[in-house]
């Protein structure tokens, strides 16, 4: 704050010097409250007199007592430093880093791996933020990045948008899922023909699991539409654990639950790798919360470079 008009040079920082030394009672609490050693404490408050023109403080006492003129100018000056305390707390409330609300997307394999670990230390310092955590598959939570419905997502890769940027974060592979007393459960790798079509579960055609399957020129055409279809990867899982069938997932959607009774099993000669991708606007500016999960997830897990 400096008011050139009248030709006075005074900041926030000679106020809230004036101001703790009141309250303290002393210029050495008054220094160790506003983390200043108490020789600069004293500097702010001599060029304080000296740009007033007469002592706020009575030296001769000890400690040094403010003079009624100092209490009058703590009187009028009180508002200023309230006001811009509301200010930046409004600031930053606004900002969404002390409230507001956080919106995310995610495939549910991206929860407990992804999203969890970094949503645990990010909202545990930031109390008064909410966040809602919507799970989906990849193209329906990228229509939802796109149309401001979510911040952002961690999903599948979805079909190019202009309105999208996607980064690749995690990759993992491709290998059957079965419960824990099937026949192949006890195997350390199975391969391609120790499966038939009879015994899969899939998966809905619009998912990122089946579109990834259908691309892979190694995966038999007949494996694509088994009698057996789960509408989600939870559903799935569901129907694995219960001895339904088997299916071809990546391993962290196996291990969304760390059931012990659903085992993952490497598929031999199979090279398919499912990767997840951090799904951002790219025609509209994120919020601030969103801006801090960001950093928050690059910090968690190193980005892989977009193509």
């Amino acid at each position: 704050m400096k008011l050139e008009s009248e030709n006075i040079n005074l900041n926030l920082r000679h106020l809230r010097a004036l101001h703790a030394v009141a309250e303290e009672g002393s210029f050495s609490a008054a220094a160790a409250r506003l983390s200043v050693v108490p020789s600069a404490l004293s500097e702010l408050v001599r060029q304080l007199e000296t740009t007033i023109g007469a002592p706020l403080f009575d030296r001769r006492t000890r400690p040094p007592a403010i003079t009624p003129l100092g209490q009058d100018f703590l009187r009028d000056t009180q508002p200023l430093l309230d006001g811009m305390d509301r200010a930046v707390s409004r600031l930053r409330q606004s900002a969404g880093l002390e409230d507001g609300t956080l919106l995310l997307g995610a495939s549910p394999s991206a929860i407990s791996g992804v999203l969890v670990p970094v949503l645990q230390d990010f909202l545990s310092n930031r109390p008064g933020l909410r966040c809602t955590l919507h799970d989906d598959i990849a193209e329906t939570l990228a229509h939802m990045v796109s149309d401001g419905r979510l911040d952002l997502a961690v999903a599948g890769r979805a079909q190019h948008s202009p309105d999208l940027r996607q980064r690749a974060i995690l990759h993992d592979p491709v290998g059957l899922a079965c419960c824990a007393d099937h026949a192949l459960a006890g195997k350390d790798t199975v391969t391609l023909d120790d499966l038939d079509s009879s015994m899969l579960i899939g998966l809905d055609p619009n998912t990122g699991t089946q579109h990834l399957l259908k691309g892979c020129a190694q995966i038999p055409d007949d494996f694509l539409s088994p009698r057996l279809q789960a509408h989600s990867t939870i559903a799935q899982l569901c129907m694995i654990r219960a001895g339904l069938g088997v299916a071809l997932l990546p391993r962290d959607a196996v291990m969304l639950f760390r059931d012990p009774q659903i085992r993952f099993i490497p598929v031999a000669g199979l090279d398919l790798w499912r990767s997840l991708y951090l799904l951002e606007p790219a025609r509209r500016p994120m919020t601030e919360a969103a801006r801090a999960f960001v950093r928050a997830l690059e910090a968690h897990m190193p980005l892989i470079p977009k193509d």
